[in-house]
């Protein structure tokens, strides 16, 4: 059998970029739910110890990287709710727009909250539902909240997939074995030898359980609108998003960019490492040559989703060092993925 918990821990070590502030494993054994959540990096959140003790036949995991709430252990997931079907766990990539009006109203009714993000509010919303079946209960779900999200819920039984109509937020469905595999991106699959099978398409629910896989449209009025950041900065470049190669987008970006500002110059550098493939683009359109420009601390972690500005100002200056022996004395042009 497959130790769902160990791929589940490599799969989100290869999507740690995603997320520095916390990790989670949620495992199902048919019977319950066993959950370990941790600070920091996945290494530092996850002992060997802490896996072992995680044994099942299902898994949901999470690295987080906060957008509502802050980033206490209390705020890390996935999170697990009751409901009259058992204990439900949950992962939420995006941001909703409407949870404050969702939460006011639950809390109105007697609902208790145990964090401050969005993600909660989901997972309140699917527990609500759930006597009439898990499937129908993230329909309703789905149907009352409005914003950016990839979702995987597990009951003891059953493994959902979901995407909003937009499509905002990518979601993969990959295999192994007899197994299948929802991922963020497409890079955790090949670290855990699995296979990309599709995207989940926008407006989607597939349901994984004992009979196979099945796939519903939830929602008709539906339109694939992918977050660019997604292509310029945070999915890993040898990731496929929605049928597009992530490195091919960021090189065909620079090739662009040079199109609308040519400039004359001695070099092409990057900020490693998200700007490296548009550099690579702008310096094969241009002619000029591409060579490296800045060194950078490897221990360092991404800077953009740091959670203040102050944090990331003084990481960037420990981050990158620039190659002096390269630049003095050379007009450069210095490419970056995006001026955020």
């Amino acid at each position: 059998p497959i130790d769902v918990a160990t791929m589940t821990y490599y799969g989100l070590y290869a999507l740690q970029h995603r997320g520095q502030e916390s990790a989670g494993i949620a495992v199902a054994d048919g019977e319950k739910i066993d959950i370990h959540k941790g600070l920091g990096l996945i290494t530092e959140a996850f002992k060997p110890e802490d896996l072992s003790k995680l044994q099942g036949h299902i898994a949901v995991g999470h690295v987080r990287y906060s957008t509502a709430g802050g980033k206490g252990i209390e705020n890390a997931q996935p999170i697990v709710s009751t409901s009259k079907i058992g204990s439900i766990a949950m992962a939420h990539n995006g941001n909703l727009v409407n949870d404050d009006v969702i939460r006011e109203l639950l809390e109105d009714a007697g609902q208790i909250f145990h964090t401050s993000t969005d993600s909660e509010v989901i997972a309140c919303l699917i527990a609500r539902s759930a006597k009439k079946g898990l499937a129908k209960a993230v329909v309703d779900a789905m149907s009352a909240i409005r914003g950016s999200f990839a979702l995987t819920i597990m009951s003891k039984d059953k493994l959902i997939g979901a995407r909003d109509p937009h499509g905002i937020r990518p979601l993969s469905l990959g295999k192994i074995e007899e197994g299948y595999i929802l991922t963020s991106e497409s890079c955790a699959l090949d670290a855990i030898g699995a296979e990309l099978i599709r995207d989940i398409e926008p407006g989607e629910i597939v349901i994984i359980d004992a009979d196979g896989i099945q796939s519903y449209r939830y929602s008709e009025n539906t339109k694939c609108q992918t977050c660019a950041f997604e292509y310029i900065y945070f999915a890993r470049p040898d990731s496929r998003i929605d049928g597009l190669e992530v490195h091919t987008t960021r090189v065909k970006a620079g090739e662009q960019l040079f199109k609308e500002h040519p400039l004359d110059a001695d070099i092409v550098i990057a900020v490693p490492d998200s700007g490296i493939p548009a550099a690579i683009g702008y310096a094969k359109a241009s002619g000029i040559p591409f060579d490296t420009g800045f060194i950078k601390n490897r221990y360092v972690g991404r800077t953009f989703i740091s959670p203040s500005q102050e944090i990331r100002e003084r990481a960037v200056a420990v981050k990158l060092n620039p190659l002096k022996v390269n630049l003095e004395g050379k007009r450069v042009i210095l490419i970056d993925d995006s001026i955020v």
